[in-house]
C-alpha cells in the first residue's frame, strides 16, 4: 500500500506543477503585446486594481517573498512600468504605483482572460470549480 502512494500518478503535486508549467506557457503568446512576463502580467493585474500598493502587501498577495519581487519590480521600473518610492509616513515601507506607460498597458490586457480561458477548453462549470478548489488550497497555506 505506501508503494502506491509513492507513484507519480498518485501525487497532487505533480498535476499542480505541470499545469502550472503549461498554464504559464499558454500565457507567453498572449503576454507578447504587452511585453512582460508571467510574473510581471500578476504584478500589472494588482496594480490595475489597486492602484498603488505597499511592495509587502504586494508580495502577499502574489505569494512572492521580497528576494523574488524586488529584482522584478526594479526591471519594471527600469522599463518605465511603474515607480517605487519611499512611503512618506514610514521610510521602511516601498511603494509601487503604475506610471502612465503601465496604466496604458491595461487596455491591451483586456482581452487576455477571455483568450485564456478559451484556450483551456474547461466549461465555465469547471473553470468556476477549479478555481474554487485551487482558492481553498490557496488559503489553507497562509
Amino acid at each position: 500500500m505506501a508503494k502506491d502512494q509513492l507513484k507519480l500518478d498518485n501525487q497532487i503535486c505533480f498535476p499542480l506543477y505541470a499545469a502550472t508549467r503549461e498554464m504559464t506557457k499558454r500565457y507567453q503568446p498572449l503576454l507578447k503585446e504587452l511585453d512582460v512576463t508571467y510574473p510581471q502580467y500578476l504584478v500589472l493585474l494588482v496594480l490595475w486594481e489597486e492602484g498603488m500598493i505597499t511592495v509587502k502587501a504586494l508580495g502577499k498577495r502574489l505569494y512572492l517573498d521580497s528576494g523574488t519581487l524586488t529584482p522584478m519590480l526594479k526591471r519594471m521600473e527600469e522599463r518605465g512600468i511603474l515607480t517605487r518610492r519611499r512611503s512618506t509616513e514610514d521610510e521602511r515601507v516601498v511603494e509601487v504605483e503604475l506610471t502612465a506607460l503601465g496604466k496604458e498597458k491595461e487596455h491591451l490586457a483586456e482581452e487576455i482572460p477571455m483568450k485564456f480561458i478559451e484556450g483551456t477548453k474547461l466549461s465555465e462549470e469547471e473553470y468556476h470549480q477549479l478555481k474554487a478548489i485551487l482558492a481553498k488550497l490557496m488559503q489553507e497555506t497562509q
